[in-house]
């Protein structure tokens, strides 16, 4: 039933990689954005920080197409929670990378430090991962490659947990102005927090896949 019902209606996965894409793009704007802290100018930084927010407002568009297109549609190729929990996981994603930018301006982040160019990259990393895996659900011969897709997910997320708890220790250890170790540290649980989000979208990912096996 699951590859018989796809063909029907295939808008719901072509609006659902478009949703990842857009999470994908949002990723990468955000590591150029904290790669860049300390050396591009302010006016470079605000172009950034305004791509990571027309992502996520384009995000925004195509949930609100899939939403729309769920209550017109009689037959769907996943069951429709499973379609809405999966958008509204992709537009939290979206919602997370945008917190990490507009932290930037709201706690006056002048500098980068590698743990957060690190985890920067993990997100990106997940993200693109999660994109892969979106484009291969439509396809059930691609069932293998989407749980491998997902499992690294998982793996990346943990790497980012060792991360964060390196460069908290650093923070502290280390001393020094204790109101920039505090608003460094709220930085770094935002950027780990969007690992977090792509992990439970795997995870979504992963039932999806078990509900229609």
């Amino acid at each position: 039933m699951f590859s018989g019902m796809m063909p029907k209606r295939k808008e719901f996965f072509d609006l659902l990689v478009a949703h990842s894409d857009r999470v994908v793009a949002s990723a990468n704007a955000t590591l150029r954005l904290v790669n860049n802290l300390g050396s591009a100018s302010a006016d470079e930084i605000d172009l950034l920080v305004k791509e990571v927010d027309f992502n996520e407002k384009s995000g925004d568009k195509i949930k609100a197409e899939v939403i729309a297109l769920l209550h017109k549609s009689f037959i769907t190729p996943l069951d429709r929670d499973e379609i809405h929990n999966l958008t509204l996981e992709l537009d939290k994603i979206l919602s997370a990378l945008r917190n990490v930018a507009n932290a930037i301006g709201m706690y006056n982040i002048e500098q980068s430090t590698p743990e957060a160019r690190e985890m920067a990259a993990l997100g990106a990393d997940a993200c693109l991962r999660l994109n892969r895996a979106m484009i291969s659900l439509a396809d059930e011969a691609r069932r293998k490659e989407t749980t491998e897709m997902c499992q690294e997910i998982d793996e990346i997320e943990s790497k980012a947990d060792q991360v964060l708890k390196q460069a908290i220790t650093r923070l502290f250890r280390e001393g020094g102005d204790v109101w920039l170790a505090m608003k460094l540290r709220e930085f770094y649980f935002l950027l780990e927090y969007v690992l977090d989000r792509c992990e439970e979208t795997a995870k979504t990912i992963e039932e999806i896949l078990i509900e229609n096996s």
